[in-house]
């Protein structure tokens, strides 16, 4: 499957979405989010994965839903969604996960839509 940019599915290893910017200040106020979100930016060209053509992407997200412990990020195909993140946890995400293919358990939030529904309920 194609992409506009001449992707295919097959280049893309591993995607994050990062909640790093909310307009409505309900999981994080004090700007963890941004400086979550500028790590990444530059440890990612730092370790030459600057260009999502080396199959690394990165989506900076208002609100990824799940509002409860962010800042929040999720990271495709692996399904795995990170929670109260810092720039030092991001670091290990970076390096472990999305260069290394390994999850870093101890930061996994492994029910994330149990929050949206205690949130909605």
């Amino acid at each position: 499957m194609g992409s506009v940019s001449g992707q295919t599915d097959d280049t893309i290893k591993r995607h994050i979405f990062l909640c790093a910017t909310p307009t409505i200040a309900k999981c994080h106020t004090d700007g963890t989010g941004a400086e979550v979100w500028a790590h990444l930016k530059r440890r990612l060209r730092e370790l030459g994965h600057g260009d999502p053509r080396t199959g690394i992407h990165r989506t900076k997200a208002d609100c990824l839903r799940v509002c409860e412990r962010g800042p929040t990020a999720l990271v495709y195909p692996d399904q795995t969604w990170y929670h109260e993140l810092t720039v030092e946890k991001m670091e290990r995400i970076i390096t472990e996960h999305l260069v290394g293919g390994k999850v870093v358990e101890e930061y996994v939030n492994p029910q994330p839509f149990l929050q949206i529904e205690k949130e909605q309920g």
